[in-house]
């Protein structure tokens, strides 16, 4: 995993500059690396973004040791398995990688709230659509089996239009990236998830 090695020396310049500690971590690939109104988007949450591009679920459980050293959030908003599925890895790969990130992250800290953001439906990874849809639905299913503050945060169905086709509006031109109008609409159904599920357990 040699090449996220200089996007994990930036992860630790950005946490050697927070004068505060974190409340809520967000980690994951590249859709949380690129939000660049994050910190605006919940700073009632005291975040910081902990995303590096490219990243997989794999790279994800690799790498937390190294980028949570000397952290303490109460909370943790998760991005991953994207770019596993866009490598050609199978459904139930990142699902594997799902539950040994929990297991980690439970290792590290406890039952603090962890919201998963579902993976999302793309313009230039719709010939895999099918695999999307499964990977959220076995994770999906084993949130709800864990007996723990763990969440499924779905902003899969909203990104759909009327034909259950991406909403083009919502992504940059090459269909990958969302845009900011699609940060808004992350934005929005993430908060809603924080105020039911996990607002009373961070503040």
């Amino acid at each position: 995993m040699f090449w996220y090695e200089e996007d994990i020396k930036r992860l630790e310049t950005i946490k050697a500059a927070v004068k505060e500690q974190p409340e809520l971590i967000f980690y994951g690939s590249s859709s949380i690396r690129l939000w660049q109104g994050l910190n605006a988007d919940f700073s009632g949450y005291h975040p910081i973004n902990l995303g590096f591009g490219g990243s997989t679920m794999a790279a994800c459980v690799w790498y937390l040791d190294r980028v949570m050293a000397g952290l303490q959030p109460k909370g943790m908003v998760l991005y991953a398995g994207d770019n596993d599925l866009g490598d050609g890895r199978h459904p139930e790969e990142v699902f594997i990688f799902f539950k040994q990130l929990m297991a980690d992250i439970r290792k590290h800290f406890g039952n603090i709230p962890v919201a998963y953001i579902s993976i999302k439906p793309s313009i230039k990874r719709f010939n895999i659509i099918n695999q999307i849809k499964f990977t959220n639905k076995l994770v999906a299913e084993e949130i709800e089996r864990m007996s723990d503050a763990t969440f499924f945060v779905n902003i899969y169905d909203r990104m759909l239009d009327g034909n259950s086709y991406p909403k083009r509006d919502l992504f940059e031109p090459e269909g990958l990236h969302i845009n900011d109008k699609g940060y808004a609409l992350w934005k929005e159904i993430i908060n809603e998830t924080l105020a039911s599920k996990l607002l009373h357990l961070i503040q």
